[in-house]
């Protein structure tokens, strides 16, 4: 491949990125400002919205493929979404317990008497 279409194909993949990456979030405002979706559904509608959106932005921008090129930055992409799993879960895990286990207010007033 040469380097005139090599820049071609390149500016077509970023273009064609950014033309779903803006679809993605006009869809995404559309959603959430009519009320075509269920009330329920809605954080689901907006969650896979989302997804789409971060599929979008790996492969179009990042370059983040399925070839044997790409297999180091797939699994540092895995691992990076492994930590911050961990990391929000642990956190949610941690609030509900102190949630859970706190005084209700009436009786932290009645000590501070």
């Amino acid at each position: 491949m040469n380097e005139k279409s090599k820049h071609s194909s390149s500016i077509l993949a970023y273009t064609s990125g950014l033309a779903f990456a803006l679809l993605l979030t006009g869809a995404s405002f559309l959603v959430s400002h009519s009320h075509e979706l269920w009330g329920p559904g809605l954080p689901v509608g907006l969650a896979v919205l989302a997804i789409a959106q971060m599929g979008v932005h790996l492969v179009f921008f990042l370059h983040v493929g399925s070839g044997p090129d790409d297999t180091n930055t797939v699994l540092a992409l895995a691992f990076g979404i492994l930590i911050v799993t961990l990391v929000v879960s642990g956190s949610l895990w941690i609030m509900a317990n102190l949630n859970g286990n706190m005084m209700p207010p009436s009786a932290i007033m009645e000590m501070a008497r």
